[in-house]
């Protein structure tokens, strides 16, 4: 399958339909000028890449693998620190490997990392104390300091994202193929606030089980030499593809294919405030043939979704879409279930993912923008719930999370208060599972996911 369908399409054919979320330049020269600079610099990840990504996401359609997709929710130039690429990647690998092994099935590794620099804003402007601004759109645009330089769109922001997203590319690439991947290092990856708490104790007591098993395969001759799928892990990127220049300028031709790949990332999705039919996010991603993510919120209708297929993927290539459910808690029973009749009825091949995190955004009674632990649980739960209703395949997850020890969703195990808020919020832009949340959540996840494959059903587990 190949995207050669997308007639009349170029990557710049985006620039004549209505673009929302772009931030105001006053300098397009400068821009431009970037922008022709950037369309010279090296590719961030390869078609080569992008393509395994969508030849194991069409496993995940059939039930044959899992997507677990997180990372930050915006990252920052100013946090940009090989201790926390590290740390967010270690907390991915521990939730990936507690639902391997209660699954049996590979757990597909999507990072929200090197290059989720942008964000959609509600308002245009932000008013403090009678002085409108510019809101913040993340990093790659302007900053956060709410002065009028900071919050001028700059687009020599757009350089500095790149450079930041090539180094943890780097990095990443290091970790994952370079011995710290090791499922032989387990044990080592349990994070010290983590390791003393009950659910550290769980996660200890399943690497130990690993840990055997290793040795056992080991014995028979199957040790890391022989296997090399137990030294080292695929781990892909993804983002939003929010800033439309940026992502243009990064659009390449692959030379074995012929095809045009967005090279910024290995996926891209289109967020639930810009996936408009005619909008030009649409008509962009339409063009490139890496694997594509859509949010689909609670106004999006089943016809509507339908038609954003047809024109996302008019050969319904099983890999290409992943449908990235955010309905909110109190209306993913009602919401789903008809999105998941339309497409079963039509026979698209889709991931089906679930964000538990978007629709549960709530304000603390002291001002923090922060999300119940118990409502993502509770979509997380009407999700599998849909899915098994309607005989269809849940078929992956999204979060928002940190390797950092941050206090930003309240509950958990952790017990977080709305007084605790206070204590490390650190976000940039929405709240995140720290890693103690985070795996717990995994915990709970892979309960469901060992009850699936024994037929006794996929609601979220109760955590005990």
């Amino acid at each position: 399958m190949t995207n050669r369908s997308a007639q009349g399409w170029m990557p710049e054919s985006w620039r004549n339909k209505p673009a929302k979320q772009q931030p105001v330049y006053d300098d397009l020269k400068s821009l431009s000028d970037i922008e022709k600079r950037l369309r010279e610099f090296p590719p961030l990840v390869f078609a080569g890449e992008a393509r395994n990504l969508k030849r194991q996401l069409a496993e995940a359609t059939v039930g044959r693998a899992f997507l677990l997709q997180g990372g930050d929710c915006a990252e920052s130039f100013a946090e940009f620190h090989p201790n926390n690429i590290r740390d967010t990647l270690r907390v991915i690998l521990q939730m990936a490997v507690v639902m391997t092994y209660a699954s049996s099935c590979p757990i597909i590794k999507v990072g929200r990392m090197a290059g989720q620099f942008a964000k959609p804003r509600s308002e245009p402007v932000e008013v403090r104390n009678g002085t409108e601004l510019p809101s913040y759109r993340g990093d790659i645009i302007n900053g956060m300091e709410f002065t009028s330089d900071t919050r001028k769109p700059d687009p020599n922001r757009i350089l500095q994202a790149y450079s930041q997203a090539a180094a943890t590319l780097n990095l990443l690439r290091a970790f994952t193929q370079g011995g710290y991947a090791d499922l032989h290092r387990v044990q080592g990856w349990n994070m010290g606030f983590v390791a003393g708490s009950p659910l550290g104790e769980r996660y200890q007591a399943l690497a130990d089980r690993i840990t055997e098993a290793l040795a056992f395969l080991a014995a028979i001759g199957f040790g890391e030499n022989s296997v090399p799928e137990l030294s080292q892990t695929d781990f892909y990127t993804s983002h939003e593809a929010l800033l439309l220049p940026y992502e243009q300028a990064m659009t390449r031709v692959d030379s074995t294919s012929g095809n045009y790949y967005d090279t910024s990332a290995h996926m891209l999705w289109v967020g639930d405030r810009t996936r408009d039919l005619d909008s030009a996010h649409i008509e962009f991603l339409r063009g490139i043939a890496n694997p594509l993510g859509l949010k689909a919120g609670p106004s999006l209708s089943p016809d509507t979704l339908l038609r954003l297929l047809d024109i996302l993927n008019p050969n319904n290539e099983p890999g290409r879409m992943t449908i990235i459910t955010r309905m909110g808690s109190d209306q993913v029973s009602d919401k789903l279930p008809p999105l998941l009749r339309a497409i079963e009825r039509e026979g698209r091949a889709v991931v089906w993912s679930c964000d538990p995190m978007h629709g549960n955004t709530i304000k603390s009674s002291n001002g923090y923008k922060t999300r119940p632990f118990d409502s993502i649980l509770a979509e997380i739960g009407g999700f599998f719930s849909a899915h098994e209703s309607e005989g269809t395949v849940a078929g992956g997850v999204h979060f928002e999370l940190t390797g950092q020890e941050v206090t930003e969703c309240l509950g958990g195990a952790q017990e977080i208060t709305e007084q605790a808020l206070s204590d490390r919020y650190h976000t940039h832009c929405d709240p995140r599972l720290n890693a103690s949340q985070s795996l717990e959540v995994a915990f709970l996840i892979s309960d469901s996911l060992r009850r699936s494959r024994h037929g006794l059903g996929l609601g979220v587990a109760k955590a005990s």
